[in-house]
This record gives C-alpha cells, structure tokens and sequence, in this order.
C-alpha cells in the first residue's frame, strides 16, 4: 500500500472519528439519548447550537493556522483534544456542563481540525482529482460511520433486556455509555494512526514572514463571488444533513419503532452516504462540481417535499424508505463535492486554508440556529405533524440551494 493510500485512509478515518463523540452518538441513539441524559430536542438542539457558536469564531481562526501549520500537527492534537471531552461525556453530565462540553468541542473539532482536513484533501487530489479527493474523503467516511454505527447499534442491543421497552433506565444508561468509552477509544486510535500516516509538512508550508500574509489570505478569498455562492449551498446543503438527525426519532414517534428498530433506521441512512458521496466526486470529475451539485439539490428538494408532504403510505416500508434513501442520496452527495469546486473557481492553493476558514464561517451556521429551530417545530407539534415541518423546511433550503448552484455554474463558465 503506497503512502499516498495510506496519507487518504487517515485523512478518511480521522474526519469521521472527531465528530462521533459530539454527533454521531445522539444521531444513531437518539430517543435513548434524549432519556438518558434527561433532554428535551429544543435542549439538545441548544447544545448543538452552543457548539455552532464557538465553531463560527473557530472555522475563521482554523482557516489561517491551516495555510501556516502542519496538517498532521493540527489533526492529531484534535482528535487527542476531542477523545479528552468524551471521557467527560461518559460519565453522563448535567445538562449545563453537556452544553459546555459542546462548546469545548466547538474547539477541538473545527479550530484544529477543519480547515486542516480540507486543506490536506485538496492537496491530495492535485489539479485533476479534486472530485475524487473530495468523494473518496466523504464516501469513506460515510462507509466507516455507516460500520461504525451499525456496529454500535448490535452492541447497543446486546447490552439491553431482548424486550428493549422493559429495559430499566440504569440499563440504558450503563449501554449508552458503553457506547461512548469506545467511541472514545477509537478517537484516540484515529489520532496515533494520524501522526504516523500523515507527512510532516503540507507543500506550501509557510514560516517566518510568510505568516503575516494569512489574513490577506481571507480577504482575497471574500473578493470572489463565487467562495459566497459557495457558502450559501453549504448552508443549505449543512441545514439537511441536520436533519439526518432526526431520521431515528421520526421512526419511534411516527412509525412507533422501539429505541433499536429507531437506531436501525437510523444507521440504515449512513449507508447511503458512501456510495453518494463517491458517486458524486467521480461524476464531479467528469461533468464538473457546480453541475453535481444541482443534480444532488434536485434530488434533495423532491425527496423532502416527498416526506414533508405527508403523503407517503406509512403501511408500506419499501415507499417510505426509498424517498428517505433518495433524500439522502441528495444530501450526501452534495456534502462530497461541495469543496470540490475550489479549481472550478480558480482558487489558488496557498489560500486554501484562509478560504475554507470564510465559506465555512458562513456555509456552517446551521450549527448555530437548525437545531433549536429543528427542536422547536418537534417540540411545537410533536409528532407526524413536527416531522413534516422539518421536512418541508428542509425543501425550501434546498431550492435555495440549487439557485445558488446555478448560479456558480454560470460564473464558473466565463472565461
């Protein structure tokens, strides 16, 4: 194995370790979550959004530590920094020490690590392979998460009672922590493989006087109107991966599954993400980023307004999970090739860092405000009825988000 395909097989493992401990855990477990920790979803989503607060000022600061530091540096101390937290979430804290530790997880994950990830993405794919870069980065995540997760949901239920709805609370906290501690684990595991797989220093590594330059980095990169064009598909794009979120609950308390048939619907979504997330950084290749991305906003709007709609036979499984799969289809694929369009916008590589740092301030907001706003419209109308809302939201972000593909499409095109 060539240490090219080793430097990816980190890249891929450590994108997807540093978020499971603040995501992945309440996305897959997300009704027994929600009981264990003794949390309404408009409190969850506040802790998200305290997370998207520090994670605004932090996308701005990583943007400039990439164009200046190592990536290997920056990601190993992020993982090592994030696996710490998870020794904290394992013991199960107050909701106002959960809020804080989402915080401090706002650091970990995208101050250190962010920019760093893209930045060294970018570089991987070189000047003809940027959607492949990109597509192998997020379908490998997603095929990971997707084992992760599926595993995670088989140790789950070994740790309860073979009648899950007798299990005790002390059960399903002693399982859900367990979750946790390996989820910790792996962390720490991701952070070692890094050190050792990825080079010492990035190609354009800067020092001494150089570094005075990274701001002008950032205001280079707010003079392209495309980089905003950029960051409203991420927005928007950002606002329906949220929503995968809810995908579990919409199972228990529409479908009336049990907290393991939730968490299996739940895991089932991951399992899109691999293959569309590859599916599209090969087709960006061949027919261009900002192209993929208005066939994945095409896909995303109708499965949405599919599920918002209400119509679907809920009788009938097989229709209802094929517009979930389709929906998701969209969502992952746009999340792999949304970077991918940076040499599409002749964006120059010494100010990768600085302009991931801008769109991501902006494209990532949705860390702020979807998930209060997510757990509102539950909350509102628990229920079918919430779910719809959150669906038919979902839609409107992505028309918005499929004119902003145009539209970069369109400028992208000018000679």
């Amino acid at each position: 194995m060539s240490r090219r395909t080793i430097a990816m097989f980190a890249l891929i493992i450590a994108g997807e370790a540093v978020f499971m401990l603040p995501f992945v855990v309440a996305r897959v477990f997300r009704s027994a979550f929600l009981a264990v920790f003794g949390l309404s979803n408009l409190q969850l989503g506040s802790a998200f959004s305290v997370y998207g607060i520090v994670a605004m000022v932090s996308y701005l600061l990583g943007g400039p530590l990439a164009d200046r530091f190592a990536a290997r540096t920056l990601i190993t101390v992020a993982l090592v920094a994030t696996a710490a937290g998870g020794v904290v979430f394992a013991l199960i804290p107050s909701i106002p020490m959960l809020i804080a530790l989402y915080g401090y997880w706002g650091l970990t994950t995208i101050l250190l690590f962010w920019a760093a990830l893209i930045r060294a993405t970018r570089e991987w794919g070189a000047e003809d392979a940027q959607g492949r870069a990109y597509g192998v980065l997020d379908g490998g995540r997603g095929l990971l998460a997707a084992l992760l997760a599926s595993a995670a949901v088989v140790v789950f239920a070994q740790l309860l009672p073979l009648d899950v709805s007798a299990a005790t609370a002390a059960q399903r906290s002693s399982a859900l922590r367990a979750i946790i501690v390996a989820t910790t684990a792996f962390t720490v595991l991701a952070a070692a493989l890094s050190w050792f797989a990825l080079p010492p220093a990035t190609s354009t590594a800067t020092t001494g006087a150089q570094r005075q330059l990274d701001w002008i980095g950032v205001r280079a990169a707010a003079r392209l109107p495309t980089v905003w064009l950029q960051a409203i598909a991420i927005v928007c794009a950002y606002v329906a991966y949220k929503v995968t979120d809810n995908f579990g609950l919409y199972a228990h308390d529409v479908l009336g599954y049990d907290d393991i048939a939730a968490a299996r619907l739940g895991a089932l979504t991951f399992w899109t993400r691999p293959v569309a997330a590859l599916g599209a950084g090969l087709l960006a290749d061949r027919i261009g980023g900002t192209r993929t991305l208005t066939i994945g906003f095409i896909l995303l709007a109708g499965g949405a307004a599919a599920l918002g709609a209400g119509l679907l036979p809920v009788s009938v499984p097989v229709v209802l999970f094929a517009t979930i799969v389709v929906t998701c289809l969209g969502i992952y694929g746009v999340r792999g090739v949304y970077f991918a369009v940076m040499n599409e916008m002749r964006l120059p590589l010494a100010i990768t860092g600085s302009a991931v740092g801008l769109v991501s301030v902006i494209g990532y907001t949705p860390d702020v405000f979807a998930g209060p706003l997510i757990g509102a419209l539950l909350d509102h109308d628990p229920g079918a009825v919430g779910h719809q809302h959150v669906f038919f939201m979902t839609a409107g972000f992505a028309v918005i988000g499929l004119a902003s593909a145009v539209a970069m499409h369109c400028l992208t095109k000018r000679p």
